[in-house]
């Protein structure tokens, strides 16, 4: 059973060396459908090597489609038996629209950021995937740096992407699920296209309103 929503998951699979870099990054911060899932993931040098042999590389690298969604598990999987520090936040849609009322975005990324950080082991770099959105952080954890494109900084940030997105396809496809009998099959991930335009329309021609995993926040003319 997925954690609840808003809550953080995480598990210590070893002690913790002094040599540890944690990475920082999140999945679905765009679509309109389902929660954005940020990750935090630790690792030592051996693990990162081992991981970056067996293909591990930006979430956003592998496409979309069951095939990518099987390889992300799989990497995932590895990740979670190799990792150090595994942890994950959930913000469903209704937490993000409140923030994105108040243009608090980037505040609520902040904020569970620092929430991942301060539940990790001691390491001795943290990098975060984003400039803007975590670089203030730093005044809090001298350690930290953050960068666009942290998936090629170092790759533990590519964990924490893959990690995040595994999760996120898990919940997405719980979505998919609940709603297969009334509309058949969803595709499109949630994400603004034509595919979740047309469920978005049916669902709306038949119960007057649109699903509850909807960010009403979102631009979306449908």
């Amino acid at each position: 059973m997925p954690p609840a929503a808003g809550s953080q998951l995480g598990f210590f699979a070893a002690p913790a060396p002094a040599a540890l870099t944690l990475g920082i990054d999140e999945a679905g911060r765009g679509p309109i459908l389902g929660p954005m899932v940020m990750a935090a993931v630790a690792l030592d040098p051996g693990a990162a090597r081992a991981l970056t042999r067996a293909g591990l590389t930006d979430s956003k690298k592998f496409g979309a489609g069951a095939d990518a969604r099987q390889r992300r598990a799989a990497l995932a999987s590895m990740i979670r038996a190799r990792a150090t520090f595994v942890v994950l936040e959930v913000v469903e849609a209704e937490e993000i629209d409140a923030r994105v009322d108040k243009g608090e975005l980037n505040v609520l990324e902040r904020e569970r950021a620092r929430a991942m950080i301060n539940a990790a082991p001691p390491c001795k770099r943290i990098v975060a995937d984003g400039a803007r959105i975590f670089g203030s952080l730093r005044e809090e954890f001298p350690a930290l740096r953050a960068y666009d494109n942290g998936e090629s900084r170092h790759a533990s940030v590519a964990a924490a992407s893959v990690v995040a997105k595994d999760e996120r396809d898990r919940r997405f496809a719980l979505i998919a699920e609940r709603w297969r009998a009334d509309f058949g099959e969803i595709t499109g991930g949630g994400y603004i296209n034509d595919a979740t335009r047309a469920f978005l329309r049916a669902y709306r021609k038949k119960y007057g309103d649109l699903p509850p995993e909807t960010r009403r926040s979102w631009d979306c003319r449908l």
